[in-house]
């Protein structure tokens, strides 16, 4: 009889879920999901963020530093010409330093960083950002025959609340 007694208690020790328990467990899960998405997006946004200020700084460093190595006399100058690159892939490609008794090549960028704001895989990297030209004014950019500065071309408004195209 002990024997029955201890095989019926194992038998209601065994109790599964209720139904009511298992919504209550799906209700949090869903409570947490809903809270973590929007989370995870905005994380996604700021890295991309952080990705589009290093490439402009990038860009921006170099053209200040062709601009330099021009003024300096380290690169032609052709007359009415400004200082700054007719285009980005002069940064990569480099140009012959007129100082260099080895006629070696100046070069400012090892590669040209792609506008992580675009979504335009077949753009190539130099034309996913808009360009500034020296003579185009500051709240109407446009393109010349120079590169004095570099833009987002994304219509998107940053975590801070300014438009890419403005950073």
């Amino acid at each position: 009889m002990a024997r029955q007694d201890l095989q019926r208690q194992a038998r209601h020790g065994q109790r599964g879920f209720t139904l009511i328990e298992l919504m209550v467990t799906l209700t949090i899960l869903a409570i947490l999901a809903t809270v973590a998405m929007p989370l995870t997006q905005v994380a996604a946004k700021r890295n991309r963020e952080t990705a589009l200020q290093q490439a402009l700084w990038q860009i921006r460093n170099a053209l200040d530093a062709y601009k330099k190595a021009v003024d300096e006399g380290k690169v032609q100058r052709q007359y009415g010409d400004n200082g700054y690159p007719a285009t980005l892939a002069v940064l990569v490609d480099g140009v012959k330093d007129l100082r260099d008794p080895l006629n070696r090549k100046i070069y400012f960028l090892r590669r040209i960083p792609r506008d992580p704001m675009c979504d335009c895989p077949a753009r190539r990297d130099a034309d996913t950002w808009g360009k500034r030209s020296y003579a185009s004014p500051p709240d109407r950019p446009s393109e010349g025959s120079d590169v004095y500065d570099v833009y987002s071309l994304s219509e998107e408004v940053g975590l801070n609340g300014q438009p890419y195209r403005n950073w």
